[in-house]
C-alpha cells in the first residue's frame, strides 16, 4: 500500500490523552465512526502522542490505521510508524553515549529513570508508583534491569524520569544544566520528566511526514489539549484546541471545539473534513 494520497485528502492529526479518548480513557462510538467515514473517504489519520509507539498501537488498531494506512508519531514525534507497512518511516534517536550518563545522574539525584524497547517499558532497578503509572496508561509489561545503560544497545527515542512533584522540578533542572545542550529536558506531567533528543517536537514530526505522504501543511488539522501540542496546533494550516484544554493551548488555536467529553473530534470531522464529500 502506498502511503502517498491525494492532493486534496486532508490529514487529521490527534493527540490521544484527553482529545480523541475522554476523561474516561474511552473513544466514543460517535467519534470512532466519525474517523471511520473520514477514513473511508481517503482522508488520513495521524496520532501524535508522548506515549511510546507500542503503548499507542491499541489505539491505532481500534481505528483502523492498518487498514487504511493511517500514521503513529509517537514519542512526542521522535518516531514516525506507517501503519500500513508498520515500519518505522522516520526517527531521531538519543546519542547513543549519553544513555549511560543519564542512567548516572538519575542514580545520583535519587529518581526511578525508564526507557522503552519494542516490546515494553525498560526501567532501572528501581520501582516506584510513577514507573507503575506509566506502565498502567500504556498498558505495558515493566522489565527492570539492574544496569539500564549496559542494557540499552539499540536506537532510543526517548527516556523518562520519575520523581514526586514537589522535588521534580530541581531534578528537571539538574538534566538541563548538565545536558541541555544535547538533549530536550521537559515535564509531561508533574512527575515525569521528558528526555528526548534535541530539537524534537510535534511540529518538526509532521513535517518530515508532509514529505513522505506528498501532503502539505495547509491539508492538515491538528487536535490538541497539552503543550506538548502548541507545536503541531500552530504548524498545522487548522489548529483545534480542544475546550477542555489550557488557555496556552487555545492561544495557539485557530479553532476551539467541544471538550473531548462532547466529541470533539467528531464535531471537527463532520464541519471540516466530510462536509466536503457529503
Amino acid at each position: 500500500m502506498s502511503n502517498k494520497i491525494g492532493k486534496d485528502k486532508k490529514v487529521l492529526v490527534l493527540d490521544l490523552d484527553g482529545t480523541l479518548t475522554n476523561s474516561q480513557k474511552e473513544i466514543t462510538d460517535k467519534t470512532l465512526e466519525a474517523v471511520f467515514r473520514m477514513q473511508e473517504h481517503g482522508h488520513k489519520v495521524v496520532i501524535a502522542t508522548g506515549r511510546p509507539t507500542p503503548g499507542a498501537l491499541p489505539i491505532a488498531k481500534k481505528l483502523k490505521l492498518e487498514k487504511f494506512g493511517g500514521f503513529i508519531a509517537s514519542f512526542n514525534g521522535g518516531q514516525i510508524t506507517d501503519c500500513g507497512s508498520g515500519e518505522v518511516i522516520y526517527q531521531q534517536t538519543l546519542p547513543k553515549d549519553i544513555v549511560p550518563k543519564l542512567f548516572k545522574l538519575a542514580e545520583e539525584l535519587n529518581i526511578g529513570f525508564i526507557s522503552y524497547d519494542k516490546t515494553g517499558i525498560i526501567a532501572a532497578d528501581r520501582p516506584d508508583k510513577y514507573i507503575d503509572l506509566e506502565a498502567r496508561i500504556n498498558h505495558l509489561p515493566v522489565s527492570y534491569k539492574k544496569n539500564i545503560a549496559e542494557y540499552i544497545d539499540f536506537p532510543l527515542n526517548k527516556c523518562l524520569g520519575t520523581a514526586e512533584p514537589e522535588v521534580a522540578p530541581e531534578k528537571e533542572q539538574a538534566f538541563i544544566e548538565k545536558f541541555g545542550d544535547r538533549i530536550n529536558v521537559s515535564r509531561s506531567e508533574p512527575f515525569f520528566i521528558e528526555i528526548t533528543p534535541k530539537g524534537i517536537d510535534k511540529a518538526a514530526s509532521l513535517e518530515h511526514l508532509c514529505e513522505i505522504i506528498g501532503s502539505s501543511r495547509e491539508n492538515m488539522i491538528a487536535c490538541g489539549d497539552g503543550f506538548n501540542d502548541i507545536s503541531m496546533i500552530k504548524y498545522a494550516g487548522v489548529g483545534v484546541a480542544m475546550a477542555n484544554a489550557q488557555e496556552e493551548v487555545k492561544a495557539a488555536a485557530d479553532y476551539i471545539t467541544v471538550s473531548n467529553d462532547e466529541d470533539g473530534v467528531a464535531k471537527v470531522i463532520y464541519e471540516m473534513i466530510l462536509k466536503e464529500d457529503m
